[in-house]
């Protein structure tokens, strides 16, 4: 099994050599790609050291059974039929092919099964916060099916990458010593603050992160579910955070809803609010699942269920993901 890793020097590029590790992925031969501006930095890995590759129009692709991509839309789309050509899987973690009718979107615990038809070599991994949302989501879909979803989402400096983590950082200290804040990364100061856009609008007033929520929710649930999203930006280092409402067919207990958010597959029930125990950002980076609490019926509608849910935005929310999908084509012999 050969391996590669195309922008590894981004957050998420890092987070795969850490997930890889991890999870004692079943590979022989890890080569890494970057920029030109990447090229010749070392990165060591089980023991070894790594001298990143510039990614070039050539055959370095040859051998390599899967690659894992996380270098920008653009260069995914430059890049894809010169990382496929030679039946390399390419599992992207941009927005490129997302919504490709010949691209499937897949998450492991949701719809494995789709991985397996990919006629252009292409995966794509969803966006972060939908991935979260659409793990409780097929919890609840289970046991009856879901008509609408609203959900607003309080995302990390994090899904911004490592430099918008860097700046948070950065203007804490600016503000703190009396300085004016560096403001780069964002439309305005992140520091004790909240900005209500992620992504740029688009005409019917949503911005491109809350469509995307919509258009990759139907897709990889194969449903006819409505959803409506409100994103914002918070002062968080690390994990999304999200408050999810559904309208089922029928109605949902609080315990029902318990019980088969404690017998999903890459999910934490943590709610127990009579001791103020609720997953919360702080305690949630850097690990695997998907952390619910906070399970109520909403009460404006018999129909309803409200939760909260916290994940890790860059490791279950991109590169967790993306490997869990290696992983499945691994079991299923479908890979190598």
């Amino acid at each position: 099994m050969k391996a590669a890793i195309v922008g590894v020097s981004g957050a998420v590029g890092q987070e795969f050599l850490r997930v890889l590790d991890e999870r004692n992925f079943p590979m022989d031969e890890l080569v890494l790609f970057g920029s030109s501006r990447s090229a010749g930095s070392e990165y060591t890995f089980r023991g070894k050291k790594h001298v990143v590759k510039e990614l070039k129009h050539n055959d370095d692709f040859k051998g390599i059974d899967v690659a894992f991509v996380s270098a920008g839309g653009g260069t995914s789309k430059d890049f894809a039929e010169t990382i496929t050509k030679y039946g390399t899987v390419m599992i992207d973690n941009s927005s490129a092919f997302r919504m490709e009718d010949d691209v499937p979107l897949v998450v492991p615990e949701v719809n494995p099964e789709d991985a397996l038809n990919r006629p252009r070599g292409i995966i794509a991994n969803p966006n972060c916060t939908t991935i979260q949302m659409v793990v409780a989501l097929k919890a609840i879909e289970n046991i009856s099916h879901i008509k609408k979803v609203h959900v607003s989402t309080y995302q990390a400096s994090s899904g911004a990458g490592a430099s918008a983590m860097a700046e948070l950082k950065k203007q804490y200290e600016q503000l703190i010593n009396g300085e004016k804040p560096t403001v780069e990364k964002f439309a305005y100061q992140l520091a004790y603050n909240l900005i209500p856009q992620v992504d740029v609008f688009t005409d019917n007033g949503y911005t491109k992160e809350e469509m995307k929520m919509y258009h990759e929710t139907r897709k990889i649930m194969h449903s006819d579910i409505e959803v409506s999203a409100t994103c914002v930006r918070v002062p968080v280092m690390r994990a999304h955070s999200e408050v999810t409402w559904v309208e089922t067919e029928r109605p949902i207990s609080v315990e029902e809803a318990r019980e088969t958010f404690s017998k999903t597959e890459g999910i934490v029930l943590q709610d127990n609010p009579e001791n103020k125990d609720y997953p919360m950002p702080l305690f949630v980076a850097d690990k695997d699942p998907v952390y619910v609490g906070r399970i109520r019926k909403d009460l404006s509608n018999p129909n309803g269920l409200t939760f909260w849910t916290v994940s890790d935005q860059i490791k279950k929310g991109a590169a967790l993901n993306a490997v869990q999908i290696a992983e499945y084509l691994i079991k299923v012999g479908n890979l190598k």
